[in-house]
């Protein structure tokens, strides 16, 4: 018999030796897709290849969307005008100048406005800690500068919006022990600015 044709045994590329280190598999896609998924795969490898010569730590996700719950009946409740130093003053100093409703306080536009629970310490430099809840106005346009909460590659992060030097936006995080390094959005990132970051709070007891 001819030994011509066929496969040759251990012919090819041994297994998990190409660009992504893993098996292929063959699948049919469309054709008018092909770029799409060429630079889908090219971003995902780039990604992987950063977060490892970078040796960074991951970026944190957010953690606990809630919406707000307006009462009809606000909660009112005192807003004095003196400073206070290591104590509470009494009612009968006659200090409250009005009545707080904390709802109206943190929350200009209900209808778009949600709370995020933080997870992680990359804003903590400008005081958002892990377990504090942020308060989120989607209706809000984000400028240089703000905070915001954004969905980078399908994953959320809060963070500074600002610019890099070849105008594309950047996420900067708010650490200054450099465990967390800048967000460089590319033209092949999926990005999206979820909403403005407005507020904190957080609770102690």
């Amino acid at each position: 018999m001819s030994n011509r044709g066929g496969k040759r045994e251990n012919a090819g590329r041994p297994r998990g030796q190409g660009k992504f280190g893993e098996s292929t598999v063959t699948m049919r896609i469309p054709q008018s897709q092909t770029a799409t998924i060429r630079s889908f795969l090219e971003a995902l490898q780039c990604k992987r290849a950063n977060a490892a010569s970078e040796n960074t730590i991951p970026e944190e996700e957010v953690d606990e969307f809630f919406t707000p719950v307006i009462s009809e009946q606000p909660t009112l409740l005192p807003l004095f005008t003196t400073k206070v130093a290591a104590g509470f003053p009494s009612p009968a100093d006659d200090h409250v100048e009005k009545r707080l409703d904390v709802s109206e306080f943190l929350i200009d536009h209900a209808a778009s406005t949600f709370f995020v629970t933080i997870r992680g310490e990359s804003m903590i430099d400008v005081g958002l800690l892990p377990d504090d809840k942020v308060v989120v106005d989607r209706s809000k346009t984000p400028s240089i500068g703000d905070i915001v909460l954004a969905v980078v590659d399908r994953e959320f992060t809060i963070k500074i919006l600002d610019y890099g030097a070849n105008k594309m936006p950047r996420l900067m995080p708010a650490n200054s022990t450099g465990a967390y390094r800048p967000i460089y959005i590319r033209p092949d990132t999926q990005f999206e600015i979820f909403g403005v970051v407005t507020g904190s709070f957080r609770r102690f007891k």
